[in-house]
């Protein structure tokens, strides 16, 4: 079975590793990988290939940045002539990215089925990019891998064919649990920022809706400063969060903080595995941090994920800079517990996967 793989971005290459190592070890795969080139600087990309040991992409389409319309033409026009010179016997799609839509699209176009991995997930917020991606990508998929119960729940509301649903588990905590061990070995990161565990937040932001309003930047920029009086706070500084806050005069905020170039994905985890708290507007990393069972602050009003939430390891806490300071503080004082852990969360989503690919569900 020739399965066409696509990735573009820095959470793809986290979910595909698994199953491309899966489809290498199991017999009955002939898998392909294209990156689209959505995400492609030294962090962003080549790093994050060779810690994952995912293969050498087959194809890079290399189209760079640009609008969320301009990112998704873009791989359209290009993806169209590879699509017809590999012709796959599917493709499979992780996420919510621009690559995931644009590439599910064309391959719809030319009637390849389409399989779609973490899907189901649900913000119920349009005005996110994201959202309008992942509702699109399960409207035209034939096969969709759903990583929480919810998430087949919000399918069979929209119409999808129970048939087509199947609830696997999450392929990033498959990547997680195989490298974190590993993480914990070599990872120097601490020791170079002088960080004791437990003594530090981490801190990620990048989403538009965050850091391209000044007024909501430096709310969020405010609280966040605030706690760093109280816990030093390592911020691995998103490109485009760094030239909002230049543009935007609140680089006044940051000199409290540890500033850091993106990290490469071990480094990340052992950051995160070792902190007091991280405070983020990922989804993935919501996720993460429920594994790593460390406390996470997601800084938005909503979250496509919701079993994060309910395992009591997230808290949604917006973007007002008073609540963010608040929730932090009540960390600090009181602690997290945990309320309970997902059963299929278990480092096996991409086996059951292949295994249902392989029995012959296209």
């Amino acid at each position: 079975m020739k399965i066409l793989n696509i990735v573009g971005a820095r959470p793809n290459f986290i979910k595909i590793a698994p199953l491309m190592a899966e489809m290498n070890r199991v017999k009955g795969f002939d898998p392909v990988l294209l990156h689209t080139g959505q995400h492609y600087d030294e962090h962003m990309s080549r790093i994050f290939f060779d810690q994952l040991e995912i293969p050498q992409p087959d194809y890079n389409l290399e189209v760079g940045s640009g609008t969320n319309s301009e990112q998704v033409g873009e791989i359209i026009k290009r993806f169209d002539p590879v699509i017809q010179q590999v012709r796959p016997d599917a493709l499979l799609v992780v996420g919510d990215v621009n690559s995931t839509v644009a590439c599910a699209l064309v391959a719809s176009y030319h009637s390849i089925p389409v399989i779609h991995v973490e899907a189901g997930l649900r913000s119920f917020d349009r005005s996110m990019p994201e959202e309008i991606n992942r509702i699109l990508t399960d409207q035209i998929s034939d096969l969709l891998f759903v990583t929480e119960k919810v998430g087949v729940d919000n399918l069979i509301n929209e119409g999808i064919d129970s048939r087509k649903i199947h609830l696997v588990g999450d392929v990033m905590v498959d990547s997680l649990l195989r490298h974190k061990d590993f993480s914990d070995r070599t990872s120097t990161i601490l020791d170079s920022l002088g960080l004791e565990p437990r003594q530090y937040a981490v801190l990620t932001l990048h989403r538009p809706s965050n850091v391209d309003q000044a007024q909501t930047l430096e709310s969020i920029l405010t609280g966040i400063s605030e706690l760093s009086k109280e816990l030093r706070v390592v911020f691995p500084i998103h490109p485009r969060t760094k030239k909002m806050i230049r543009e935007f005069k609140l680089d006044h905020f940051l000199e409290s903080m540890t500033l850091l170039e993106p990290q490469p994905y071990l480094d990340m985890i052992r950051l995160m595995s070792q902190s007091r708290m991280v405070l983020t507007d990922s989804g993935g990393i919501q996720e993460e941090t429920t594994i790593l069972d460390v406390p996470c602050l997601t800084i938005r009003e909503n979250t496509e994920r919701p079993v994060t939430i309910e395992e009591g390891t997230n808290s949604l806490v917006g973007t007002n800079g008073s609540n963010i300071l608040k929730v932090a503080k009540s960390i600090l004082e009181l602690g997290r517990q945990r309320k309970k852990r997902s059963d299929l969360w278990d480092g096996k989503a991409a086996e059951r996967i292949c295994r249902i690919l392989l029995d012959g569900n296209l």
